[in-house]
């Protein structure tokens, strides 16, 4: 069964040069995103890079290195793993993405960036792949100078060696081209082969043979040996997309394989998947992996900002209708809590639009991150949240209530996905994000004077909770100063008996804050009073 986690902005997939450049450029524009990396890069085997300015001769982990620490400046994430299928999906947030991981993890986006890169399957010759990266090389640009001036052996693999061979000869004057790869030469390609004193071996190579990881000889299988002091092949190209083929995306083929078919900034056929680096290009090197990288990075993130000026003049454009007020002595409507809740917003503002002081008290000790208020009303602890760095979202069941929050998030000038408010069924909050998404869900004072399932939801909105994550629940522990206890129709639970109410396990939670406060008011008679608030936070492990 699959397990549903955070929700991001952009997920990239694989964590090579050309990955963690879009990442740089999405984290620098302040996306939530975050990069899915298996730690197998392609130059993996090699332990200097060349050709990249600046870079020249280090070793291709250590540019990995400091691009973490790179990334981890602008709050990006970062995490190891496979994964096993990339889907486009629609979910709360709007069209996007999903990532499905080795171990059943689901992981949610607006958009996709795939930079998995390819593998080089070679041929199947004892003594070449153990070689692979130091002296059995592919590319002359990244490796040429370092093999310059020895005799160089090329081992042909298909009829694109011809272009390889005639390349090598750039980096010496020896050059030992092994042609049964080639298939047969036509004449004019042997004579143009033999014009600049390239050596011609028709016979397969059967062993590389050397000392350590430094090649000496091939052996060919008429039983010849002939001496070499590197080699150059081309492998196999095979794209690590395996985990979106059944998207059907469009496809490029070339001389070297099949290959996602992108435009000039990576995007693929889907509007929401753009693919960078060799799993598109076979051919692109560090450089030119990264300047695709930096290329995609920006322009996702181009489409996400004209994505959110769509949506923000959609709604501008076409407001929440507001319900129109009922009759308030209709006391038969109270057995409908959507009707009742409407017409409670529908006519004069309700609350104060001020957070609440608990609210505000705890969640100032807390790393704002994403956050869920249930029952939010005109929006004031949601937008206190989003001012302080939070992405909140505030749900309630009256469409009114989040008409008007939604205009006041706007009148404090903060964008959509900083404050954003949902009507919904309270009681299907299942749907609303996963079963889990927030690192702080909050009820402050959620008690209705008409039937709602109040413990049912309370312990719904848990399983939005991630883990490290708290809910917070605050709430009426006693009647007024002012009422009289005695003849007061309500129970109102005490902060344990709200604790046990929601029968959270204490192997999953721990208790953080369990007790009452008082606060003081004005009774309607204008005289100072206080009320008693049960106050109930507990942390996921």
């Amino acid at each position: 069964m699959s397990e549903q986690t955070e929700h991001f902005d952009t997920i990239v997939i694989g964590g090579g040069a050309a990955g963690l450049s879009a990442a740089l450029m999405l984290g620098r524009a302040r996306r939530k995103t975050l990069v899915v990396d298996s730690g197998l890069p392609r130059n993996r085997f090699a332990a200097h890079m060349h050709g990249v300015l600046g870079h020249e001769g280090i070793d291709p982990a250590e540019l990995l290195r400091k691009g973490h620490e790179e990334l981890a400046a602008y709050g990006v994430k970062t995490r190891s793993g496979r994964v096993e299928r990339l889907d486009e999906t629609e979910h709360e947030h709007g069209n996007g993405v999903s990532v499905l991981l080795e171990g059943g993890e689901v992981i949610t986006g607006r958009t996709a960036i795939v930079a998995t890169g390819v593998s080089d399957d070679l041929p199947d010759v004892p003594g070449l792949a153990e070689r692979w990266g130091t002296t059995v090389l592919h590319c002359p640009y990244c490796h040429g100078w370092e093999v310059r001036d020895r005799r160089i052996g090329i081992l042909t693999t298909s009829p694109m060696g011809m272009h390889q061979a005639q390349l090598l000869r750039q980096w010496s004057d020896d050059v030992v081209v092994f042609s049964a790869g080639l298939g047969p030469l036509e004449p004019a390609d042997e004579e143009r082969l033999l014009a600049r004193g390239i050596t011609l071996v028709p016979s397969p190579v059967v062993e590389v043979l050397g000392d350590g990881d430094q090649v000496t000889a091939v052996r060919t299988a008429d039983d010849t040996l002939t001496e070499v002091g590197a080699i150059f092949t081309a492998g196999t190209l095979r794209p690590h997309d395996r985990f979106l083929t059944h998207l059907g995306l469009e496809r490029s083929d070339s001389p070297v394989g099949s290959f996602l078919a992108v435009d000039a900034t990576g995007k693929t056929s889907s509007d929401r998947i753009w693919a960078v680096g060799n799993v598109a290009n076979p051919m692109a090197n560090v450089p030119i992996s990264m300047s695709a990288g930096t290329m995609a990075g920006s322009v996702v993130n181009m489409a996400l900002v004209t994505e959110e000026f769509d949506r923000a003049v959609a709604a501008t454009a076409a407001p929440v209708e507001p319900v129109e007020p009922v009759d308030r002595a209709d006391r038969a409507d109270r057995a409908d809590p959507v009707r009742f809740w409407e017409e409670r917003y529908a006519g004069d503002k309700v609350w104060s639009g001020n957070v609440n002081a608990v609210l505000a008290d705890i969640a100032a000790t807390l790393q704002p991150g994403t956050a869920l208020d249930l029952g939010s009303g005109e929006g004031g602890d949601v937008i206190w949240l989003a001012q302080q760095g939070w992405r909140a979202t505030g749900i309630d069941i009256s469409t009114n209530a989040a008409a008007r929050a939604t205009e006041a998030a706007r009148a404090a000038d903060l964008p959509e996905e900083q404050a954003r408010f949902v009507a919904a069924d309270l009681a299907g909050l299942s749907g609303l994000d996963g079963p889990r998404g927030y690192d702080l869900v909050t009820a402050s004072f959620f008690q209705s004077p008409v039937e709602l399932p109040r413990t049912d939801i309370l312990r719904e909105a848990a399983r939005l909770v991630n883990p490290g994550g708290h809910l917070l629940i605050t709430s009426h522990a006693a009647p007024p100063s002012w009422a009289d206890a005695a003849v007061h129709e309500h129970r109102f639970l005490d902060a344990k008996e709200e604790l046990d109410a929601l029968d959270l396990s204490e192997d999953l939670w721990e208790s953080v804050v369990v007790e009452h406060r008082q606060r003081p008011v004005t009774s309607p008679t204008g005289e100072p009073a206080t009320l008693e608030d049960s106050v109930v936070l507990v942390r996921r492990r």
